[in-house]
């Protein structure tokens, strides 16, 4: 039986080169940083290195805007409650949307309950919220916006460029956040094109390890520490540096910097034939997400008549790996939030599938996919109640206004 994965948004297998490069410095080279001697100095350079990898491929104007964290999630945290706390003189007011990730709606909520005001602004069908809504939710209060670049779930992207620019007509010095945790590497990024003054990675979304991500902080920017400790990455993150981690997502981070135009043209390529055959093969479905503006290789669908764990399970007895929505909420009863958002109906968001490709990925792995698909479709739908009434491929016209 063939394996497929399928599920690039959620994880990425590390890199061959990039998990050698790990082990050396969690075996031959072990000592810490922060340490003096030789064996700490033998780390500390490579350390270094890897900053300045970081710093390259976001178009970062300095080596010291980097601090290394233990992933997205605390990258999040780290720039909305140290940018929060201390403009917090200076007004009270955050703006965000309500298709980004939990690691900022959850941070945002708790801010909410700290005594910020929160402004969780809608987005169209497509997953984007729009630069004029962001002007019109700005109050004299205003003092943090936090958009993501691509969304996680449909793979939209958000105009951030023109709402950085927007916001920096202001002449308020609101500070602006994108989550770039699904964009590195498959989109052009870089700081100053998209205007923005905090940015937030992960390593384990572009080939790297887990547990490792950094955040990029401009310089000038009004933030504080949410940790307290040693003096590690410059007081912003205190304890001791997950060396082997931050070594191999500089290596990842330059590897998909580098090769990102020719892998995101083949991905697209993939994705095209991938959403073609879907919508022409099984009728009653729909595409999530703008089909255009939208990272390569992320496609989202909505099944209708069937549950979304339904498919996933069929899926994967074929060996055959994808997600219904992000993976932190996989388990959640609850249909997608990013879905509910768009105006999708909960009973239809139910019926979701996520499908996220990589560098490993081929042609034949969607002709497999789709293949396992359209039998697993069927044959749930036969099953369904809901299904009585749905059109099956047969060529009529209603068939044709569903593809």
């Amino acid at each position: 039986m063939r394996r497929v994965y399928f599920d690039h948004a959620a994880t990425t297998p590390v890199d061959p080169e990039v998990a050698e490069l790990v082990m050396k410095y969690m075996t031959d080279h072990f000592g810490n940083p922060s340490s003096v001697h030789g064996f700490g100095r033998e780390v500390k350079k490579p350390l270094e290195q890897a900053r300045e990898q970081v710093t390259k491929a976001i178009g970062a104007s300095h080596v010291g805007e980097i601090a290394f964290c233990s992933g997205g999630t605390e990258a999040a945290n780290m720039a909305l409650r140290g940018a929060a706390h201390i403009n917090k003189q200076k007004g009270n007011h955050i703006i965000t949307t309500s298709v980004e990730h939990h690691a900022v709606l959850s941070t945002c909520q708790q801010l909410a309950k700290e005594g910020f005001e929160v402004t969780v602004l809608p987005v169209d069908q497509y997953g984007r919220v729009s630069v004029e809504d962001v002007k019109n939710a700005l109050t004299e209060q205003t003092i943090l916006v936090s958009i993501m670049h691509a969304n996680n779930e449909v793979g939209t992207i958000m105009p951030i460029a023109d709402i950085g620019k927007m916001l920096k007509e202001q002449d308020r010095k609101i500070i602006f956040h994108t989550d770039a945790v699904q964009s590195i590497g498959k989109l052009p990024v870089n700081v100053d094109d998209l205007n923005v003054d905090i940015l937030t990675l992960s390593g384990h979304k572009i080939y790297g390890p887990k547990a490792i991500g950094a955040m990029y902080l401009r310089r000038g920017t009004w933030w504080q520490p949410i940790m307290y400790g040693g003096g590690q990455e410059r007081r912003r993150r205190p304890g001791t540096e997950n060396a082997p981690g931050i070594i191999g997502l500089g290596k990842a981070i330059e590897k998909v910097t580098e090769n990102r135009e020719q892998e995101a043209e083949r991905l697209t390529k993939m994705r095209k034939k991938l959403v073609d055959k879907i919508l022409h093969n099984i009728p009653n479905t729909r595409l999530n997400g703008d089909p255009d503006n939208c990272l390569p290789g992320h496609a989202s669908f909505c099944f209708d008549y069937i549950e979304g764990e339904s498919m996933l399970l069929s899926l994967d007895m074929q060996g055959i790996a994808i997600s219904s929505g992000s993976a932190c909420t996989s388990g959640s009863l609850e249909p997608s939030h990013v879905l509910l958002a768009m105006g999708i109906p909960k009973e239809i968001a139910h019926g979701s599938l996520r499908i996220t490709m990589g560098k490993y990925n081929t042609e034949e792995d969607v002709d497999y996919f789709v293949d396992n698909l359209i039998p697993i479709i069927e044959r749930l739908r036969k099953m369904s109640p809901l299904a009585s009434g749905a059109c099956t491929p047969c060529g009529c016209a209603s068939c044709e206004e569903n593809h």
